[in-house]
Formats: C-alpha cells, structure tokens, sequence
C-alpha cells in the first residue's frame, strides 16, 4: 500500500512540475511603452510648424431650447505656427478652418447648418483665425486674434495652455499640442437665427497639435 501511495502521489505531481517549469519559462510581460510627449516647454525647440489637421478640432456648445447642451466639431484645419521658445510672447498663429468640416449628429442636421440660415458654405467655405497678439503666463497663455467667420471679422481671446511635447514615433518629427477656450456671441457674425431659443452664446474648446517643418 505505501508503495502504490508513493506511485500515485508521483503521477499526480509530475503534471504539476511540468506545468510551473512552463510557466517559469515565459518572461514578464513587456512595461507599456511611456507616451512620447511630456507636458515639458523644455523638450519646444521652436520655429516652423504646421497644423496637425488629423489632431487639431474645435467643439462648440449652445444650450438648446433650455432642455440639453448641443455639440458639434469642426476639423480637417490647415495652418501655421511660428514659436521661439526665448519670445513667447512673439509667437504667430495662422489657421483656417473648412466649414465642410463640419461634424454633427445628422446627415440633415449637418445639411441645415451648411445652408444659408447658418453658415452659407456655400458662400463662406472657410472660417479663420490669425493671431495679433500672446500674453503668456508661465505654460499659459492668452492669444488675442481676429477670427472671421460668414464673412465677418470680430477679436477674439483664446485662454490656452501647453499640453506637450515630443517626437512623434510614427514620423520622428517633433509634435506640440495645446488647448483653449473661448466663447463667442453668434448674432456677432450674423448667425443669430433661433435667439435665444437656442443660446446666442456658443462655447469653444480647441484642442491643437502642430508638426515641426
């Protein structure tokens, strides 16, 4: 009986080795790789960059009818950026921004909005921001520009910050991406159809990236 015990007991743990000396032989699984771009001015080495078109949008917000916050988006934007970490305060921003860029929750929505009660694409295909002026405030910044928007040019204030910076792992090329808000009165650039069932205030929050050249 000892023996037949010692037998079995033997067949049972056999499996069991072979089972931890396979797992003893897998390596620990690979760290994630760390994000290339780190919230560090430091890593800006400045001059020409370009818009990031696949990265950058602008979401706007109105409050619709009093019962819900309505969002839409524009993307597919062009422009430049021309920064020198020494002068801040010198930097230059150009963009201009596709009104066919348009994204909404519709097809009939966005088709609405395109026609001559809103933004006339037709007749204004594009909107544009050109900076005049930056007031910086550490990674902050305020950017005073010109935004021209249904064929309307009003000044506008960006609150904006520095989110990061780093190369691209895709290309190498050093990237840098920023945030701003604003927010700007409709009935200012002649799109006041529906005040104030839906609000004439429409809140902007950018999220842009530029490309070294």
């Amino acid at each position: 009986m000892i023996v037949k015990a010692l037998i079995t007991a033997a067949l049972l743990a056999a499996p069991m080795a072979a089972h931890a000396q396979d797992h003893s032989t897998h390596a620990a699984p690979a760290a994630a790789p760390a994000k290339p771009g780190l919230p560090d001015a430091a890593r800006v080495t400045g001059g020409a960059y370009e818009v990031d078109s696949h990265h950058t949008q602008v979401v706007w917000s109105v409050d619709h009818l009093g019962i819900s916050t309505l969002y839409g988006m524009f993307g597919e934007m062009t422009g430049t950026l021309a920064l020198d970490p020494k002068t801040p305060q010198n930097a230059k921003l150009s963009i201009a921004i596709p009104l066919t860029g348009l994204t909404v929750t519709s097809a009939a929505f966005a088709k609405h909005l395109s026609s001559p009660d809103f933004f006339d694409v037709a007749k204004y295909p594009t909107a544009s921001f050109v900076s005049t002026g930056v007031k910086v405030m550490g990674t902050k910044a305020e950017i005073t520009g010109d935004l021209t928007l249904h064929g309307v040019t009003k000044p506008v204030t960006l609150q904006a910050a520095f989110h990061g910076a780093g190369a691209n792992p895709m290309n190498k090329v050093e990237n840098i991406g920023f945030s701003a808000t604003t927010s700007i009165k409709r009935s200012d650039f002649g799109l006041g159809m529906a005040v104030p069932m839906v609000s004439d205030e429409v809140k902007l929050k950018i999220v842009a990236a530029f490309v070294k050249k």
